[in-house]
């Protein structure tokens, strides 16, 4: 007995200390590895490296990490990942010799190795967690275990040191692999110098063990779960169509600066009047359930949008399709809806942080866009009321999931601060640069970039679009009808001219059924007004869009104070079917309140002859 501690019996771990010894007979990788660096150019990394050479030493290492990080995000195996790391290796960081072990019940397992010995490792290979070893303490108490020197190595577990003391190693950083808020495995660092294991040197040692930690997380994933993550990176990539008169420019950067696709996401859609949307959203949470939510729901924004539906229809259909997808899980979402002839905008926003607008002259303020709760919180909500703002030429607005301002320990409003001085400065004719300044402004220089500049790693995912309004486009001359009528309480003929002017209106309307239709909703409104209100009715009807593809939108307005509600009537009621009808029969409608009374108002798309 010795320090409360009882002494490993060094013959109870005799077979155990054989098989560890087993995986380090031979150093021929290594050595050739070395050969490889020795012959290669490689950054500086020690005084030279600038005038202060420890900040410019950790200003390159974290550079390094950083590359590190997109390359290990493709990478296929947890041998892959381990060669990546090893590029880490420098003049006064001689890093080159790691393993990865994970933990199974009450056993540590050999995962992979890189730089120990070819071949690989004895996959069979396990070891008690009673064992007084350096990675085993990591799993036990969650806490990395830095061993200076051999002298510490031996004093700290003396029954263990013999299987490292013949390998010409100096010096020893066992890290902890955390997926979930758990340890699923130890990742071991071998270095032939002396390394004193500042707090520069932990933290980018903690940020590799990250990495590893993720690529595990990955592997364990399964083919399927990789496809996904791929090819949401690969959608990513792809900035939609494109508009005379919209100029786009979009970022997706993964957390860690290349890790496993999360949850959030853009999209910009052709709508089917001529018009652009673009939507940008972030599901609640960073693993694969995540990223395979954003995928469906960014496959039905798409389709609701595509249908034709206002920018508040979407967003109340897409809460619903997330509620009945996963009642645990919320999105953040824009839906912006642009004309690009007027530069008219119509943003409908569910929870997520307000767009920015920049000047022609680099002015960049926040606009306030009213909104309603993240998707998926209510199911059948649909208060996502719907702001109109006007793009002038040269104008640029900026839409970003919340990474973007608040990585690397900022809130909201000193993140603010960063993104604004990053946006401001340049000319706003290349949306290019200006989102690449963006992102450096978050993570540094990107990886093509050679530059030493300090970064941070993203602790989030980050997603952005820029929308420029580019001048000199031409408006299209869209035809555009218009009836307005006022029905007072003592003409109630007025509804029945009403209906023929109607059918005036869309004397040749596509569907004559749709005909019917609009004028049996629109005497349902009016009859509203003139049975349960004494106050006139304003009624306005309009007609826009090409033929075959119109839109009809009817209003009614009154100054009476109550709300009409939905009601369920009996089979023998005489009214409250009205509301029913709008339901059933029209495209969307709602209720609009005005500063006196409110309107209420339903819109039909133009569709081939049902009868047909």
């Amino acid at each position: 007995m010795g320090g409360g501690r009882d002494e490993p019996n060094p013959g109870e771990y005799a077979a155990e200390l054989s098989q560890i010894d087993a995986l380090n007979r031979r150093e021929a990788v290594a050595e050739a590895i070395d050969g490889q660096r020795a012959d290669r150019p490689g950054p500086a990394l020690g005084p030279e490296a600038g005038p202060d050479g420890s900040r410019a030493t950790s200003r390159s290492r974290d550079n390094l990490l950083l590359g590190a990080g997109h390359a290990v995000a493709v990478a296929e195996t947890l041998d892959d990942i381990l060669k990546v790391l090893s590029r880490l290796h420098a003049p006064d960081f001689q890093l080159d010799g790691q393993a990865v072990f994970g933990v199974t019940g009450k056993f540590l397992n050999a995962l992979g190795e890189y730089g120990f010995r070819p071949g690989g490792i004895d996959r069979m290979f396990r070891m008690p967690l009673t064992t007084h070893y350096p990675a085993v303490e990591v799993v036990r108490t969650g806490r990395a275990v830095f061993l200076q020197s051999p002298e510490e190595y031996l004093r700290r577990f003396p029954a263990t040191y013999p299987l490292s003391a013949r390998k010409g190693r100096l010096s020893w950083a066992f890290l902890p692999l955390v997926t979930a808020g758990r340890i699923n495995g130890v990742w071991l660092a071998g270095f032939r110098s002396p390394v004193a294991f500042t707090a520069d040197e932990r933290t980018l040692l903690a940020q590799a063990a990250r990495l590893v930690a993720q690529g595990l997380e990955r592997a364990s994933t399964g083919e399927a779960e990789l496809a996904l993550s791929h090819g949401l990176r690969m959608s990513m990539a792809n900035d939609g169509p494109s508009f005379p008169g919209i100029s786009l420019a979009t970022r997706y950067l993964p957390a860690g600066g290349g890790l496993v696709v999360g949850g959030d996401w853009f999209d910009s859609i052709e709508l089917p009047n001529g018009r652009l949307a673009v939507v940008i959203g972030d599901v609640q949470g960073h693993d694969v359930h995540a990223a395979g939510l954003m995928a469906q729901l960014r496959t039905a924004v798409h389709a609701y949008a595509a249908e034709g539906h206002r920018p508040d229809a979407v967003l109340s259909r897409a809460s619903r399709f997330l509620s009945a997808l996963d009642a645990d899980r919320f999105a953040t979402c824009i839906y912006l809806e642009a004309d690009p002839a007027t530069g008219i905008l119509r943003i409908a926003r569910a929870g997520h942080p307000h767009p920015v607008l920049r000047m022609p002259d680099g002015t960049c303020v926040i606009k306030h866009i009213d909104g309603g709760l993240p998707l998926g919180l209510i199911p059948g909500e649909d208060d996502y009321p719907v702001s109109v703002l006007k793009l002038h030429d040269g104008e640029t607005m900026l839409l970003c999931t919340d990474g973007l301002i608040e990585s690397g320990g900022h809130d909201m409003y000193s993140g603010w601060a960063r993104v604004r001085d990053a946006l401001s400065p340049g000319p706003g004719s290349d949306l290019e640069a200006m989102a690449d300044r963006l992102l450096r402004a978050v993570s540094g220089p990107l990886p093509e970039h050679d530059q030493d500049q300090p970064i941070t790693l993203n602790e989030d995912d980050i997603a952005l679009m820029l929308l420029r309004r580019d001048g000199g486009v031409p408006k299209p001359d869209v035809p555009e009808r218009r009836l307005v009528l006022t029905i007072t309480q003592d003409r109630a003929q007025g509804v029945s001219e009403m209906r023929t002017e109607l059918k005036a209106l869309l004397h040749d309307w596509t569907s004559p059924d749709q005909i019917d239709t609009a004028v049996l909703l629109a005497s349902e409104l009016l009859g509203n007004v003139l049975v349960h209100t004494d106050e006139a009715a304003a009624f306005t009807a309009t007609v826009n869009g090409e033929l075959g593809h119109r839109a009809l939108r009817v209003e009614v307005t009154d100054r009476g104070d109550e709300l009409p509600h939905q009601r369920a009537p009996g089979e023998m009621a005489s009214s409250g079917r009205g509301l029913v009808l709008l339901d059933i029969l029209s495209d969307q409608w709602s209720v609009r309140p005005e500063p006196e009374g409110k309107t209420v108002w339903f819109s039909v798309e133009e569709t081939a002859d049902r009868r047909a």
